[in-house]
């Protein structure tokens, strides 16, 4: 379990993040949820040891994050981030096989292959294995390195906006995979994301934030309430449920009629 207790953040005397206390449950997916500016990126990386808070502490499994070398970090959390770019003209292979650094320390042995070997089989990436990552599509690469992250063999995975920049299939390709880490190998995943209905389809438990604070935290149940979300987004959000999971509904059939009216008046 990831706890957070009381964690401030400044940047440049702006209160970015407030007094956050939240527990990360184990084997689980915990979606951060939020509008533009809120604090998700910035909890994301505190958490992961990226940056430091101004005050407050983060443990993982009762220790002290801090007290980790960064090593033996590295081999419990990984962390992908919202930006990833490689100037080197490497493979999706090679790509992988960095994931494993942290364990052979530049001498692979044959267990850190078959962990690449896996990862790539996992992520079905075998037939572009050989592939120079400039020559992928936005889901390929993003595929990959979240086989890198796999073959980093941690128990704990932090994503910040993983289905940036990728269309619906693909970012449905990639919350499925995340499903499967965590019913396969019992992972922990923590992700960032914008689109409020794929962390209340995919996720077990939300952590909302707004202005730096935390306004909701809980299973998707105790979350994905219109009170709460239209709270956090400052709009109405109307939650509609099909097969058994909630969807947020924050299209307004009312407000398109008063928009068709205006727009036939102006173009009169």
């Amino acid at each position: 379990m990831i706890s957070v207790k009381n964690i401030i953040k400044h940047y440049q005397r702006k209160p970015v993040l407030n007094d956050l206390t939240v527990n990360i449950e184990k084997g689980k997916i915990t979606a951060i949820i939020g509008s533009n500016g809120s604090g998700k990126s910035t909890f994301l990386s505190i958490m992961s040891r990226l940056i430091e808070g101004d005050s407050g502490q983060v443990l993982l499994d009762k220790k002290a994050l801090k007290s980790f070398n960064n090593n033996d970090l590295a081999k419990r959390l990984a962390i992908l981030r919202q930006t990833n770019y490689i100037n080197l003209k490497i493979t999706v292979a090679e790509l992988v096989a960095f994931g494993r650094f942290p364990h052979h320390q530049g001498r692979l042995t044959q267990n850190d292959q078959d962990k690449i070997t896996q990862a790539l089989a996992y992520m079905e990436l075998e037939e572009i294995k050989d592939c120079f990552l400039d020559e992928l599509s936005g889901g390929q690469l993003q595929r990959a390195f979240i086989a890198m992250i796999l073959a980093q063999d941690t128990d704990y995975i932090l994503l910040d906006e993983p289905l940036n920049n990728l269309d619906m299939k693909h970012s449905v390709q990639i919350m499925q995979i995340l499903r499967r880490l965590v019913k396969d190998f019992n992972k922990t995943i923590i992700l960032v994301i914008h689109d409020i209905n794929f962390a209340s389809c995919y996720a077990d438990n939300i952590v909302a934030l707004k202005e730096g604070k935390i306004i909701a935290n809980g299973n998707v149940d105790e979350v994905v309430k219109e009170e709460v979300l239209s709270k956090i987004y400052d709009m109405p959000i109307k939650i509609e449920t099909y097969q058994g999971r909630k969807i947020c509904n924050y299209f307004d059939p009312q407000e398109q009629i008063h928009c068709e009216t205006a727009h036939k008046l102006l173009s009169k």
